[in-house]
């Protein structure tokens, strides 16, 4: 480039130099006079030398000069026309919009029901009296634990005592009777052998002594009866339990009678040893409890403990206004970490189905018209219609309606349509 500076430095100060001589040469003007007759002067004409000519270098220099400035130019419309082709693909793609897909996991895993229960004692029941009078004396408070046969209470039976008397004579009165009619039967008896007394007459007799012989046995029963009513004076335990109950105390009026007559209950015992429950099982789990199966029971008063129970039997139909199976479960409960009637969960196992799919479940779409999934066939929608089976929360099953190649879209918009076209992310897919 210094070359080139140089040589057209030299090339301007020659042609400078050439039109000063041009100019010296060209003889000079007379001053301007009014003179009419002299011609006008002629125009100076420039001589250019025609051996003073471009040299090569600076057209050489001219030429890269040229192709230096094509070059950048055709580099820029090049980079422009590439930018545009770009942003025509790149707008192409952002039109299109990007799914994340997953495909259907093979086999579901094993599900438990979780039911709500309440523990009852195995069993549980009210003491009441059988016989009127006072209560004299109570022998067990609440939370006793009793054995089976302890007496619990004293009841005071004056009218029973009297009673017992009366029967007692009555007894006797009645085998005083059956006597003499025994003595007048044998004694027709032998009259009527000797022909003293007719058959009539000796026929009373022997039924006088019927009638009295019947009599006795009545008055028999009847002061059985009432020394039964007797005995009821002592209230016993009728097994072993805990008394979780007293509803009476020393003096209280004691009412007796059959179920039917309304009463006071004197004590309330449950047997706390074994506990069972009775779950209401949903009909469609149904078929997964057999009898013998070994359940987990839990409670959020022992929290962190699991409890094994034993399926004992169950109602083998369904209560069609609840549509559930009632379903007995029994516990061993001889350490008493379970209380009556406290507030317990049953996990009932029910069985992985070999043949189903799992499926996240932010892949379903609720539509009115049922549920579907977004499934992605040659870049473009399809919404398939599925069938769920159990739901594990996170994930959910597919009993029908998908392969496990489908490729699912997770997390479809409220706005994805049959037939739009996506394009999947690369390793989206879990």
């Amino acid at each position: 480039m210094e070359h080139f500076t140089e040589s057209r430095q030299n090339q301007m100060s020659e042609q400078n130099e050439g039109l000063r001589d041009a100019r010296e040469s060209v003889p000079s003007e007379p001053p301007p006079s009014h003179d009419a007759r002299r011609p006008a002067p002629e125009e100076p004409t420039v001589v250019v030398d025609p051996d003073r000519r471009l040299s090569p270098v600076f057209i050489i220099g001219l030429g890269v000069v040229a192709v230096v400035i094509l070059v950048f130019i055709v580099i820029g419309i090049r980079s422009r026309v590439h930018a545009e082709s770009e942003l025509k693909t790149v707008t192409r793609e952002n039109a299109i919009d990007a799914v994340q897909v997953t495909n259907p996991a093979r086999g579901a895993k094993a599900l438990e029901i979780v039911l709500p229960v309440n523990t009852q004692a195995y069993i549980d029941t009210g003491i009441y009296a059988r016989t009127n009078g006072y209560l004299k004396h109570w022998y067990a408070d609440i939370g006793a634990h009793v054995r089976q046969g302890q007496v619990l209470a004293d009841i005071e039976t004056p009218e029973v005592d009297q009673q017992v008397q009366q029967a007692t004579s009555d007894l006797a009165t009645a085998q005083a009777n059956l006597q003499i009619a025994q003595i007048t039967a044998e004694r027709w008896k032998k009259l009527l052998a000797k022909n003293a007394v007719s058959h009539q007459e000796a026929d009373q007799a022997t039924s006088d002594f019927a009638a009295k012989q019947s009599a006795l046995e009545s008055a028999q029963a009847n002061l059985r009866r009432i020394q039964q009513l007797q005995g009821f004076e002592k209230i016993y335990a009728p097994f072993d339990g805990v008394i979780t109950a007293r509803n009476v105390d020393i003096g209280s009026l004691i009412q007796g009678g059959d179920s039917a007559a309304p009463r006071a209950e004197l004590f309330h015992m449950a047997s706390t040893d074994k506990l069972r429950m009775f779950v209401p099982v949903p009909e469609v789990d149904a078929r997964f409890v057999n009898n013998g199966d070994r359940v987990v029971i839990t409670s959020d008063a022992a929290p962190g403990q699991k409890f094994e129970g034993d399926v004992v039997r169950n109602s083998d139909s369904i209560d069609a206004s609840s549509r559930t199976l009632n379903v007995e479960v029994d516990i061993d409960n001889r350490s008493h970490k379970l209380l009556p009637g406290q507030y317990a969960f049953v996990h009932l196992p029910v069985p992985a189905e070999s043949q189903s799919l799992t499926l996240p479940s932010n892949a379903l779409l609720f539509r009115a018209e049922g549920l579907r999934v977004g499934v992605v066939r040659n870049n473009h929608v399809e919404l398939v219609p599925v069938t769920i089976g159990h739901d594990y929360g996170a994930t959910v099953e597919i009993t029908s309606g998908l392969t496990n190649q489908d490729q699912v879209i997770l997390n479809p918009s409220d706005s994805l349509a049959q037939g739009q076209q996506v394009r999947v992310e690369t390793g989206a897919g879990e």
